[in-house]
């Protein structure tokens, strides 16, 4: 469902250190919960459910700060979106603020899809890359046959963000990303600025890692969008090469951190473009590249799957993180449980 376009913009003023005010993030965290909390309505009244038929909401919530990197003198996460105001518009009780306990157990605080990855998408024949392509692009990495232990997972860097950014500065801020890879599709990408892009640091760090927008957000955008002006590439050719940039940087960081895959399985909104989805493959002649779809998981709802997981198994006190992913000291329970009218009950059915 589409963000109201006032509420997307106060969220992207949210991510940038010269836009956010203390005062404005409060006002914003409530908000998002109201967001958050009309979406779970809609959704149970489009599945056919009332809401007292929902036992569980996972919210994830909106990622305004993820700083875990080695220069960040405090590790810590930072998710908006209120979940007393999703557990008190809907009932329902809430697990939310899933990422925070792995980072304080010294872990990235993601990717958390790991977990849900390894459920429902291990094969015993294929060692399969689930490449999950947000805003930021991460990998679960799947080996033939492999227990838990031997599942490892994180971010390899730009997903749909930087090919966002530009779309918006290329139409006035009328469209919001490259519906269909449309843009990217007419451009030529610019070999240059390509090998320019890969030079970022991030793509030499060890794993586990992650990354956000405060390495490939807006302000990347910004400086990215002044050195293609300034070389005279036009505005198609530089959305042609952001998409190349984030086909090139995943099979990168393939070759360097993970070797030889069978499969690649995409969901996430690039799952949805065409153009990204041929630069992939061409940058992974060696390994089938299909989408999640096919395995039954929808691509577009793949998060929001693993999200659900989790919180479920939160509800259940069983950890959701793989600290082989994360690099957190150990197995967790994630999150923080808000009660809705229906928590007792809940409690009831499953403890007894």
């Amino acid at each position: 469902m589409p963000w109201p376009a006032e509420l997307r913009a106060a969220i992207f003023e949210a991510f940038r250190p010269e836009t956010s005010a203390v005062d404005r993030l409060c006002h914003l965290n409530f908000q998002v919960g109201e967001q958050f909390a009309q979406a779970a309505r809609q959704v149970a009244a489009a599945a056919g459910l009332t809401l007292d038929k929902i036992d569980l909401i996972g919210s994830h919530g909106q990622t305004v700060w993820h700083a875990v990197g080695a220069d960040d003198p405090v590790h810590s996460t930072l998710q908006i979106g209120q979940p007393a105001v999703i557990a008190e518009r809907t009932g329902v009780t809430v697990v939310a603020d899933l990422r925070a306990r792995d980072v304080a157990a010294g872990g990235q605080g993601a990717p958390l899809v790991g977990y849900t990855d390894y459920l429902l998408l291990r094969d015993t024949a294929k060692t399969r890359a689930v490449q999950n392509i947000g805003g930021i692009a991460n990998v679960t990495v799947l080996p033939a046959g492999a227990g838990p232990e031997a599942v490892f997972a994180f971010d390899t860097g730009p997903g749909n963000m930087l090919i966002d950014d530009a779309v918006v500065r290329l139409t006035d801020g009328q469209q919001p990303f490259d519906r269909d890879g449309q843009w990217g599709a007419q451009g030529r990408v610019d070999e240059g600025l390509l090998g320019e892009l890969m030079s970022h640091p991030y793509f030499s760090l060890p794993i586990p890692k992650t990354t956000g927008r405060e390495q490939f957000g807006r302000q990347l955008g910004a400086e990215i969008w002044a050195r293609a002006t300034a070389q005279g590439l036009q505005p198609l050719d530089l959305v042609a090469t952001l998409t190349q940039f984030t086909a090139t940087s995943i099979a990168d960081q393939y070759r360097r951190f993970v070797g030889r895959v069978d499969e690649v399985i995409v969901g996430g909104g690039g799952a949805d473009n065409p153009t990204l989805m041929r630069m992939l493959a061409a940058s992974l002649p060696e390994a089938r590249i299909l989408r999640s779809d096919a395995l039954g998981i929808p691509a577009d709802a793949k998060e929001a799957i693993a999200f659900a997981v989790l919180a479920y198994e939160t509800a259940h006190a069983r950890p959701g993180n793989l600290p082989t992913v994360t690099g957190a000291a150990g197995p967790r329970v994630l999150g923080s449980l808000t009660p809705g009218a229906n928590f007792a009950a809940l409690m009831t059915r499953i403890y007894g």
